[in-house]
């Protein structure tokens, strides 16, 4: 993977937006970017195990929850359906679980914070859509880099010419 930093990133490309949440760091990955796969999540993380089940391509899956404190929408099961099918990372607009299992997982995971409680599975959500995260809209195919000094969305490849 290639090294940057968003920072750097944010100096070269001042019109890269930058997505303003108290996100925490998951997982052994602590930077990571992709093109953004987005899933609009209500307390329900079934389109989020059917989403991880698929290939990654190294993508960023992005996942809407509405930052619910209900339950978690990521746990160490679906973290290793990401790192198994070639997901760059996951952020989460939530909670996860399993945290503690997650931190020594080779991934790079961003939630809200953590709930012990799992997700009822529903069928409920959207894929693919336009989110709005912390009144920043993140479109699918949007390119997200994240690293300990935050979340940048660009909508073309930054480090394409690198």
């Amino acid at each position: 993977m290639q090294s940057f930093s968003t920072a750097d990133l944010l100096d070269e490309y001042p019109e890269s937006i930058v997505l303003m949440e108290n996100f925490i760091s998951y997982g052994e990955v602590s930077t990571f970017f992709g093109e953004a796969k987005t899933i609009l999540a209500p307390e329900d993380n079934s389109l989020v195990r059917q989403a991880l089940e698929t290939e990654g391509n190294n993508q960023v899956l992005v996942i809407d929850g509405g930052a619910s404190r209900a339950c978690a929408l990521v746990g160490d099961q679906l973290a290793l359906l990401a790192i198994e099918n070639e997901w760059a990372g996951i952020i989460v607009n939530g909670y996860i679980r399993d945290s503690a299992v997650i931190s020594e997982m080779p991934i790079g995971i961003k939630a809200l914070g953590t709930n012990p409680r799992k997700s009822i599975k529903r069928n409920r959500g959207e894929v693919d859509i336009q989110l709005t995260i912390a009144q920043i809209p993140i479109k699918p195919r949007s390119w997200i880099y994240s690293d300990a000094d935050g979340i940048i969305i660009s909508e073309h490849n930054l480090l394409a010419s690198e």
